[in-house]
């Protein structure tokens, strides 16, 4: 447990210091990659927790970069701490959520038509949810997302 509050606080210095002095560069990163914006499976359909969510990312005026979850009973708005586009362009991203007391960091790949698929979701402690495109769980294929603004 006192590791585990080591961590945390260590991630939220590094939140803290990584947000002021890297916040140009992260909103850059995001926005030249195409991130901005809502995103969905399905835009027309209500947020559901089970028939998916609204994934809005933004940059707020201090220069902060955030990730805004919908389920529909419930939403939540999370910090994207670091964002980096690796050789075959994919979108690496961070963020962390405070009421999980958890970071996670993501995959993302921009789809030739336009939407957007996970390719891997994992925790801090690599523990995978979607691996290689997959969710580790069922082996079903990520869903595309679509722009939905």
């Amino acid at each position: 447990m006192r590791r585990l509050n080591r961590w945390i606080a260590a991630v939220v210095l590094w939140v803290a210091f990584t947000s002021m002095a890297g916040a140009e560069t992260l909103a850059a990163t995001v926005e030249q990659w195409g991130l901005l914006g809502s995103w969905a499976v399905d835009c027309a359909a209500r947020p559901d927790r089970d028939k998916g969510a609204l994934l809005t990312y933004e940059i707020r005026k201090d220069g902060r970069v955030m990730y805004r979850r919908n389920f529909g009973e419930a939403k939540d708005e999370n910090e994207v701490v670091s964002a980096t586009v690796n050789a075959e362009g994919l979108l690496d991203v961070m963020v962390f959520f405070p009421a999980l007391h958890q970071t996670r960091e993501f995959g993302l790949l921009l789809q030739k038509d336009g939407s957007l698929r996970a390719i891997y979701n994992r925790s801090e402690r690599g523990e995978y949810t979607i691996k290689d495109g997959k969710y580790v769980a069922t082996g079903a294929p990520t869903p595309a997302q679509l722009r939905c603004d």
